[in-house]
């Protein structure tokens, strides 16, 4: 699973798809031991959870760079490699 993004602790990851087009565009958000699972287009959370803080960082990350993400996750189901995104500072 390709690594997008790290900062804070966060590390920001995404999934190719592989039985088919059958979610929605999403990332993975991982923290210490917590994981949480943020739609694109509406960043939003689907499942899973971070505290607070971590999961006010990853939806301001989020909605700054909703285009890369989703040209990621394009990218990625198409089967070329994923592009790092900035982290947030």
């Amino acid at each position: 699973m390709p690594e997008l993004s790290r900062f804070f602790g966060i590390t920001i990851r995404m999934f190719v798809e592989v039985s088919g087009p059958h979610h929605l565009a999403h990332f993975h958000a991982y923290y210490q031991e917590e994981v949480a699972v943020y739609g694109i287009e509406p960043v939003e959370l689907i499942a899973g959870s971070l505290p607070k803080r971590q999961h006010r960082f990853v939806e301001a990350w989020a909605e700054l760079h909703q285009i890369e993400l989703a040209m990621n996750w394009q990218r990625l189901q198409s089967g070329q490699q994923t592009v790092s995104i900035d982290p947030l500072r």
